[in-house]
């Protein structure tokens, strides 16, 4: 992808962080974070939630090869590819918290609509 941003971390560092806050987010249904971070895993978010309103095999082994808690991969076909069904897009919403304290980085919540 070249629109990715580079959050400050080599390749690897990012792909594993960005997998995290995915996992994470469709585990709790909300999460906190930079602004930034929020905004790249929204897209990576929104993507496993299509795969999970198709349905199917592959779109279940695509979600499995991106997020390696079956877990939370039952959970994202179980109950929020059911959900979304009829929702053509905009999965997810980033709310805008203000500054953190200890360096003012611009903070959000990333959350399931």
């Amino acid at each position: 992808m070249s629109d990715l941003r580079k959050l400050g971390r080599r390749t690897d560092h990012r792909n594993a962080m960005l997998r995290n806050l995915v996992q994470s987010l469709l585990e709790n249904g909300r999460i906190i974070t930079s602004v930034t971070r929020a905004k790249e895993a929204q897209k990576l978010a929104e993507k496993m939630i299509t795969l999970a309103k198709r349905g199917d095999l592959h779109a279940r082994r695509q979600a499995l090869a991106y997020i390696y808690n079956n877990d939370v991969v039952e959970k994202l076909f179980d109950e929020y590819g059911p959900q979304y069904k009829e929702r053509n897009g905009g999965y997810t919403r980033v709310l805008k918290m203000g500054p953190r304290r200890g360096d003012a980085t611009e903070m959000a919540i990333l959350e399931l609509v």
